[in-house]
């Protein structure tokens, strides 16, 4: 079976050609030209097999790829690279969250993984952040659900 080109791009931006000794931007590069290679052709001569110098990909883009075309990353969490702002802002870890004395406030920031609202829980919407030390359950009022509503319901990370 032959290889779409948009699926070997994914699999080299996701790192999945690590192996065979290239870098995420030159083997992204590549893919698109060897997905277009077909049975009968002379192996090795499409056009665009071999990649210019390109530069390296940074940490933050390495990450921003994994998610993008896995859902996952292996190696950092999103969250990491807005630790230092984070900390400026007074926000505390989800790990330091778990230590902190009950009835303090606080603020935590994190992606949002889960929203849910179930029927028996009187109004109450549970949401979840994540960052790079853990998960934090957040319960959210009716009050103020309805106030931010539209930040709450859309936004991929929050600041609480």
């Amino acid at each position: 079976m032959q290889l779409k080109k948009n699926a070997a791009e994914a699999l080299a931006a996701a790192g999945a050609f690590a192996g065979f000794g290239g870098d995420r931007r030159q083997d992204l590069w590549a893919a698109g030209a060897a997905a277009t290679t077909r049975a009968g052709h002379l192996p090795g001569l499409a056009p665009g097999l071999d990649a210019p110098a390109l530069p390296g990909m940074t940490r933050l883009e390495v990450t921003t790829a994994d998610l993008w075309d896995t859902s996952v990353s292996p190696d950092s969490h999103p969250v990491q690279y807005l630790r230092e702002l984070l900390t400026k802002r007074g926000a505390i870890t989800t790990a330091e969250l778990a230590r902190t004395e009950d009835g303090t406030r606080v603020w935590v920031g994190g992606a949002v993984t889960h929203r849910q609202r179930p029927a028996t829980a009187g109004g109450i919407t549970f949401l979840n952040l994540e960052d790079e030390t853990g998960m934090a359950n957040v319960l959210v009022s009716p009050g103020l659900w309805q106030r931010q509503r539209l930040v709450a319901r859309t936004s991929a990370a929050l600041l609480i």
